[in-house]
């Protein structure tokens, strides 16, 4: 059950990932710091003062960064990658398994990939709305997506099942909207 736990906190962390990179990133960390939470050996760092200085200043200069016309854009080809390696990160340091390529293996499947996909997913948002509103509309979409990232983060500490099954709903979801329309593109 505590795998199980573990496995939960770590892909509910990833998701917020996919929302905002470094926000579940610095959450955690003042989490690990002030001792809310705890991560497997090995990742202590995460919970240092320095850690929590780069990940503020990092957190700073990304959600002020998709307040700015057509940076925001720039952005979302930077944080896919980045999401899914915070996402790896996250869940890794959180999943309690002795054996490293097994907690590896699955911080990079679970996490990674539910990060990247959530993050493919806001960036097609962001697409959308750049192209029909010619990105006056992208302001609201980020702050839609920093409470979500924030919230959710939160959340996730407090529920990680319920968070887990909200991300596994959330996942089918935009994975249908997205095969929906490239079934729609095709006919």
């Amino acid at each position: 059950m505590e795998i199980f736990l573990s496995l939960c906190l770590g892909v509910g962390l990833a998701a917020c990932s996919g929302f905002r990179v470094f926000v579940p990133l610095l959450l955690s960390s003042l989490a690990i710091h002030f001792g809310f939470a705890n991560v497997t050996t090995g990742f202590e760092w995460m919970g240092t003062w320095t850690a929590i200085a780069i990940l503020t200043t990092a957190t700073t200069l990304e959600i002020g960064g998709y307040y700015i016309p057509w940076v925001d854009n720039l952005l979302d080809t930077i944080a896919t990658p980045a999401a899914f390696a915070a996402g790896t990160l996250l869940t890794t340091s959180f999943v309690e398994i002795d054996n490293p390529i097994l907690q590896w293996g699955l911080g990079l499947i679970m996490g990674g990939g539910t990060a990247g996909f959530i993050q493919a997913g806001t960036s097609l948002v962001r697409l959308a709305s750049t192209k029909f509103s010619g990105g006056v509309a992208n302001p609201v979409v980020a702050t839609f997506e920093n409470l979500l990232s924030v919230v959710f983060t939160f959340f996730t500490f407090w529920f990680p099942i319920v968070a887990f099954v909200f991300v596994v709903l959330f996942v089918t979801w935009l994975l249908r909207k997205i095969l929906n329309r490239k079934s729609k593109a095709t006919s």
